[in-house]
């Protein structure tokens, strides 16, 4: 039986061939918990067509969208999801401000477990036999501060691939983190390689699926402070 959820949609990041959608549910206009539409397939990820209005379009970071879905579909440490039902299409009801995702906002401590680090990153990784403990796989982290870097982080092993990674304090800790937002991405790869500045914004950090024997820490979306007069 469909269900449809109402959520401001924090996340439409990059995962494979698809999507990686999430946000936080709203119920009678009130933030509830966490809410990760997923598709069927192996890895979960959502297509285009799952995903679109009515008018082909694709949801965008920060609108209020009511979302059909199947039933809920935890797995692993990824608590949130619930099946999407295909046959639908997805419907913006809204857009959200900046001051609205102040209420959004998960309170100041570690992004899960630290300590854990990759050869590029910073506190990025959990292993899985830790992750497993974890009752949710996302947050909403405002950050006073924002520094992208763009390099290829694989250059002395012949890749030449480059990325996006965020560099930012949470909790007085520090991270570096890859960068799945597809919109910030483009940006970026852009420019030469480098470090920005960002400045304030609010992140989504996602927990992705198992990969080997860890699980890795993705800044899903960027969302900047608006500029004077902006929304």
């Amino acid at each position: 039986m469909v269900s449809v959820k109402r959520m401001v949609c924090l996340a439409n990041s990059r995962k494979l061939s698809g999507r990686c959608v999430a946000g936080r549910e709203l119920i009678d206009d009130q933030p509830a918990g966490w809410l990760r539409p997923v598709s069927d397939r192996e890895h979960e990820e959502v297509s285009e067509y799952e995903r679109q209005y009515e008018d082909g379009s694709d949801p965008r970071v920060r609108d209020i969208i009511d979302v059909p879905l199947l039933g809920a579909r935890p797995k692993d440490h990824q608590k949130e999801n619930w099946l999407l039902d295909p046959k639908y299409y997805w419907a913006k009801v809204g857009r959200a401000k900046w001051k609205d995702l102040e209420q959004l906002d998960e309170p100041t401590g570690p992004l899960w477990i630290n300590d854990h680090h990759t050869y590029n990153g910073r506190n990025d990784k959990i292993p899985l036999t830790l992750a497993a403990s974890l009752d949710r796989s996302l947050r909403l982290v405002h950050v006073d501060s924002l520094q992208l870097s763009v390099f290829a982080p694989g250059e002395a092993f012949g890749n030449s691939k480059r990325r996006v990674q965020a560099r930012l304090s949470h909790g007085g800790v520090n991270y570096a983190l890859w960068v799945t937002d597809p919109e910030y991405e483009r940006r970026y790869l852009a420019q030469p390689d480098g470090e920005y500045d960002v400045g304030e914004s609010f992140l989504t950090v996602s927990l992705g699926e198992p990969f080997q024997a860890d699980c890795y820490k993705l800044v899903a979306a960027i969302i900047e402070r608006p500029k004077r007069g902006g929304a």
